[in-house]
């Protein structure tokens, strides 16, 4: 038997047979063309690509959202970045072959963005790999599809962003990477798909042979290869009981939510596109307590019309048959850019022209999706919420813009509902003068992932300080009873829309702290009604 440890990225137990993935060494051509012929089959080759990617986009947003297709548009971006077609090109005219010039060349890119300080620009590298391989692929005819017979355990040294999108995912009972982090887009896969998995394993690849069975347990981060009996027996009645647990849950769908003293709560879903609905009802949830519409904005290369964006609002608010959505208003920046919006590179993008503050910036902009956002109230009950706020102005001034959209809309005829407005409490300051922005708004959420990040001074996006982003530390604790407080001083409510809301073990402190919304991804929903149920604290 061998025996690895890694990171575990979803809880529950996997068992089934290995099917180790490994990138095959591409053969390049030994005799090539003239330059100018080389040139067009480089030309061919790249049209190619950016074809197999957009057919490839659309069908990942299809299954998985916007927020997965996402690293796919960055890919098509990159391959008509003039820079890195030029450097091609040199080589080409300097005698290389097209395969050869393709390959040099990302190696050479991807090596740049990996030496870069922003991890966001590092996790570059990989784009840039995967999509110069893609090209040198098409240019030697060959292709790294995967396919799986039966269902079994995936094991890799990593999984490019493409790879991932493209997995047989009926097939998967779990992910094993040697290479990744939590916040990989293999982990963040892995979550959605609610299957046990995990990065960064210490197991040797080369040991294992295709058919193995193998035991990965989500739960401790243990993978058992070839377990002995006495494992197989151990693991598979923890599987079984992790199952019945499960089906357990099934106890509190259509249930309300509510503490066992009585007291209710709201417990919503985060969501990132009209795709996200079915999976809402799919998991019984209450509404959709974070639409984050960013990803409205993503995956193309032109800013999306009013009438789009209102149709995307619209789908969520009619398919949600009642039930209320708070849209969060763009949040581009940070991590998650888009090429045709054109902002200026940042030493550290987080603290950088993001959230609200670009949306103030470019206040037409702002303007087109507000209207749209607006003009959806009509069809259900939708509320508003701002990112990234830090002072009091900041919220006057997106109040003083809603104030007038309204009127131009009520002038012009349109139909419009209530829209309650809110913050986002993911900024230190935004939660020290919490007490002051109550009074200006209709409720707080709290964004947890970012004001960890931001209190304890640790980039969440940084695999190295894992230890360092502890959502658990007092003075996060501190902030967020604080928060709640300010929140009822003013008569408000407040929620939780970052990763903590979905920490079971945290349920009890922040029902305690007096938080009357939670929202989770839906596949957390009814794991969290039942902590909820359990909790004994008194309706306030």
């Amino acid at each position: 038997m061998i025996q690895g440890t890694g990171l575990p990225v979803f809880p529950g137990v996997a068992i089934g047979p290995a099917f180790v993935h490994e990138t095959a060494k591409l053969e390049l051509p030994t005799a090539w063309g003239s330059a100018a012929e080389e040139r067009q089959r480089f030309t061919d080759a790249k049209a190619q690509a950016q074809a197999q990617l957009q057919t490839l986009l659309e069908e990942t947003a299809a299954r998985l959202g916007q927020e997965h297709a996402m690293i796919l548009d960055v890919q098509i971006m990159m391959l008509d970045d003039l820079d890195y077609v030029e450097a091609i090109e040199a080589r080409i005219d300097g005698g290389d072959s097209a395969a050869h010039a393709v390959q040099e060349t990302g190696e050479e890119f991807a090596e740049v963005f990996a030496s870069m300080d922003d991890e966001y620009m590092k996790a570059r590298s990989t784009d840039v790999r995967d999509v110069s391989r893609r090209v040198v692929e098409i240019l030697c005819g060959f292709s790294s599809a995967m396919t799986m017979d039966v269902p079994g355990v995936l094991l890799a040294e990593d999984l490019t962003p493409s790879e991932t999108v493209q997995l047989p995912k009926d097939k998967i009972l779990a992910f094993v990477t040697r290479k990744g982090s939590a916040n990989s887009h293999t982990a963040i896969l892995a979550r959605t798909m609610g299957i046990p998995s995990l990065v960064a394993a210490d197991v040797d690849l080369s040991a294992i042979h295709s058919g193995d069975t193998v035991i990965v347990d989500g739960f401790t981060g243990q993978c058992y290869i070839r377990p002995d009996e006495s494992t197989l027996a151990e693991m598979t009645a923890k599987q079984a009981e992790a199952q019945t647990a499960k089906e357990a849950l099934e106890a509190y769908r259509g249930k309300e939510t509510r503490t066992a003293k009585g007291r209710k709560v709201k417990l919503y879903t985060n969501i990132g596109s009209p795709d996200d609905v079915e999976l809402v009802l799919k998991n019984d949830g209450e509404g959709v307590g974070l639409l984050r519409s960013e990803f409205l904005y993503l995956g193309r290369d032109t800013y999306p019309t009013e009438e789009e964006l209102y149709t995307a609002y619209r789908q969520v608010v009619e398919g949600l048959q009642g039930r209320p959505v708070i849209v969060r208003t763009l949040d581009i920046g940070a991590d998650k850019q888009a090429d045709y919006f054109q902002l200026d590179a940042e030493e550290n993008p987080a603290l950088g022209l993001r959230g609200v503050r670009l949306c103030l910036s470019r206040p037409e902009l702002f303007r087109t999706q507000l209207r749209a956002i607006y003009r959806a109230s009509a069809h259900g009950p939708v509320s508003m919420m701002f990112p990234m706020i830090a002072s009091l102005w900041e919220v006057q001034e997106v109040k003083a813009l809603c104030k007038t959209i309204r009127e131009e809309l009520t002038a012009e005829g349109v139909a419009i509902g209530d829209v309650p407005l809110g913050v986002m409490i993911e900024t230190p300051a935004a939660a020290v003068i919490s007490d002051t922005l109550a009074h200006e708004v209709d409720f707080f959420s709290v964004g947890t992932n970012d004001l960890t990040q931001y209190t304890l001074a640790a980039d969440r996006q940084n695999s190295a300080l894992g230890r360092y982003c502890d959502p658990k530390h007092p003075a996060l604790l501190w902030l967020l009873q604080r928060i709640a407080d300010s929140a009822h001083a003013a008569g408000i409510w407040c929620g939780i829309c970052g990763e903590l809301a979905a920490d079971a073990t945290m349920t009890n402190t922040l029902m305690t702290m007096g938080y009357d919304e939670l929202s989770v991804s839906p596949a957390q929903v009814l794991k969290i009604r039942k902590a909820i149920s359990e909790s004994e604290v008194v309706s306030q």
